[in-house]
């Protein structure tokens, strides 16, 4: 137990009307009854000490990947990486290194195609390497690291520029944490990240960027099954790019680097001859410039639209796009990328809530309302994290959805059993203005509260047992249902389905998941 959960168990074993001299002999009895044992105290600080060493290697290898990621793209090569450590101790581990590279190849079978290392990758090569040496793990990775911080030599300059880099990513990614799972502050984040570094390292270029996702063409199917759709853009191409749709036998490139996985860059835009524009009212002989196309991709490596950028509206003779550009703009599109699918996991999330309710409320009518929160990051230090109310829905069949700011902790006092159940991750009970409250957090895969239910039972103290029952069921169906849906946007297993209409709806219909746990519960019952 951490400090809030023993607090919490506390709370709710002396109840709320406890006199003092009785709590008093309790906490007296606590610390005179309660003994560590050596043995104990021993296993407590061997985890501890692990936890610490685990979290500085994650700490280590991070620096070092940062440092290769010079570009901030978020991904290294694997070739390139792979062709240093063979003249690790002058090619001596080579066969160290081909065992490693098989199993992780193993482990993420999509490497093998993509040749690409995330962060997360990185470190599990590393850590197979050093397993296949003789001698010390630790010792190993010490070396290892040592060995390719010397291989990378980075300027001053090079290190401001990408330090600045990761910072217009990080905002990107906050954006998608703090928006209430809307979009549009996450678009926002992006063409502003572009437009600064644009300036800032692109020689002062005015640049164009949109973002397509691709959908299913049920417009017209004759033109090719799937078709991009323009959802943002700069401010300036608004008129002519916002919600457009771009076929497949329409001209343009955009298509090709979706099935490829790959930025296609055409430096001059006027000589390629295959390049759609969406402007007609600039003048053929003004269409010049450079345009580059990245696509997005989802954990499992698949695309599911494209980030564009162009320079036609530039005045200067030649602006193309340079390499170390190209290696940032793909950084901004996997930073895209995880916060489009983190704000899709989080809708997800709360399609999936609704459903249960909607099962719970013929089953429990002494529920009056349950409101969603989710859980943020906090903006001001002070605090680590705020609660953004969602939706509301009553036992009526009304459904309210809010746009409300987020609540802080300091000036929401009445709701402090909501940041009580946050910070433990457990059930809390109490009565507000003479309402029961049942507050029950919905919890991530490492077991921190993602979101929490407010559940009002009006003046009902205890519900049925019936009625209790069924609740228990729905909380525990919604986060195993939670935890699924998490895993699948996270890993890069392939999803498997268990209900027919889950493969064929993709899991865009997020509720189907509730009720296939709903099924596979009734069955292990029978």
């Amino acid at each position: 137990l951490n400090l809030p959960q023993f607090v919490q168990l506390m709370e709710t074993f002396v109840g709320e009307n406890i006199s003092l001299p009785t709590l008093k002999r309790l906490i007296a009895f606590i610390r005179e009854e309660y003994k560590q044992t050596e043995e104990e105290k021993k296993e407590q600080l061997e985890k501890v000490h692990r936890i610490s060493h685990l979290a500085q290697r994650q700490l280590l290898l991070e620096a070092l990947f940062e440092k290769w990621d010079n570009n901030a793209s978020g991904f290294l090569d694997l070739e390139e990486v792979d062709a240093v450590l063979n003249t690790f101790k002058e090619g001596m581990e080579k066969e160290a290194l081909r065992k490693a590279k098989n199993q992780l190849f193993t482990h993420y079978p999509q490497l093998s195609r993509v040749g690409k290392l995330s962060p997360k990758t990185f470190q599990a090569f590393l850590e197979l390497v050093a397993s296949e040496f003789t001698g010390d793990e630790d010792e190993a990775i010490d070396d290892l690291v040592e060995f390719l911080t010397r291989s990378v030599e980075r300027s001053d300059m090079e290190c401001l520029q990408s330090l600045e880099r990761r910072k217009w990513l990080y905002n990107i990614q906050q954006a998608a944490e703090t928006s209430g799972a809307s979009m549009e502050p996450v678009y926002k984040a992006v063409f502003k990240a572009l437009s600064q570094d644009a300036e800032a390292h692109g020689d002062k270029k005015k640049i164009s960027s949109y973002i397509a996702l691709l959908e299913e063409n049920q417009l017209s199917p004759e033109r090719g099954q799937i078709l991009l759709h323009y959802v943002a853009c700069t401010a300036d191409d608004a008129p002519y790019v916002l919600n457009q749709i771009l076929y497949k036998d329409m001209k343009g490139v955009s298509f090709a680097a979706v099935e490829e996985g790959k930025p296609i860059h055409v430096p001059s835009v006027q000589l390629h001859g295959n390049i759609h524009f969406w402007n007609y009212d600039r003048p053929v002989e003004e269409r010049k410039g450079s345009f580059l196309v990245l696509p997005l991709q989802d954990a499992h490596w698949r695309a599911f639209g494209i980030l564009g950028l162009d320079t036609l509206w530039d005045q200067h003779e030649k602006s193309v796009f340079m390499s170390h550009e190209i290696g940032f703009y793909e950084g901004v599109s996997h930073a895209f990328s995880k916060a489009y699918l983190h704000i899709c996991t989080l809708e997800n999330v709360l399609q999936m809530a609704l459903t249960a309710l909607e099962w719970l409320y013929p089953r429990a009518p002494s529920i009056h309302t349950v409101t969603m929160y989710l859980v943020e990051p906090g903006k001001d230090k002070t605090w680590d994290y705020t609660l953004r109310k969602m939706v509301t829905t009553h036992n009526t069949g009304k459904k309210e959805i809010h746009s409300s700011p987020a609540l802080l902790r300091k000036e929401n006092l009445l709701r402090n059993y909501l940041f009580k159940c946050t910070d433990s991750s457990e059930v809390t009970c109490t009565s507000l203005c003479g309402e029961h409250h049942i507050a029950v957090p919905l919890r991530d895969l490492s077991g921190r509260a993602l979101g929490i239910f407010d559940i009002s039972t009006g003046q009902h103290q205890k519900l049925p047992p019936h009625e209790q029952k069924d609740l228990q069921k729905m909380l525990k169906m919604a986060q195993a249902s939670c935890w699924e849906l998490l895993k699948m946007s996270t890993e890069e297993t392939e999803p498997t389905y268990v209900l027919e209409a889950e493969g064929l709806a993709h899991l865009k219909n997020a509720g189907i998941l509730f009720h296939r746990f709903m099924l596979q519960d009734l069955r292990e019952c029978i």
